[in-house]
């Protein structure tokens, strides 16, 4: 089992930043991809930005210039970094990571969601 955890969710200004951790612990043997979606309400989950191992960022068109994904292969964790931040951008945001689990075969796993209010 690969489990994440998440950190840095909470209550900002229009205007302001946040930052979003998520550690992966567990079984793995290779992550392959790592990132974060965010489901508003009434909306559907949709991705935010997400980085496969040894490759650049990619990002939803609604957050570029305005958020940054790093990850540390090493530490196994991904960080979101949220600059500008509007009420559009008001959501819970899961973390997420898929790739190969020693010994189980391949794993893909979610966060259990931090949620993000920004305030107009």
């Amino acid at each position: 089992q690969v489990q994440l955890v998440e950190s840095g969710g909470g209550l900002v200004q229009a205007g302001g930043s946040r930052r979003l951790s998520c550690a992966a612990s567990g079984s793995i043997f290779r992550i392959q991809v790592m990132g974060w979606y965010r489901q508003a309400p009434g909306k559907q989950r949709a991705l935010v930005a997400l980085i496969p191992s040894g490759e650049t960022a990619q990002y939803a068109d609604s957050v570029k210039g305005r958020f940054t994904l790093s990850s540390d292969n090493i530490q196994n964790t991904v960080s979101l970094q949220m600059n500008n931040l509007d009420a559009a951008d008001t959501a819970v945001y899961y973390c997420h990571a898929a790739g190969l689990a020693r010994g189980m075969g391949s794993f893909n796993s979610w966060g259990q969601g931090t949620q993000v209010t920004v305030s107009s």
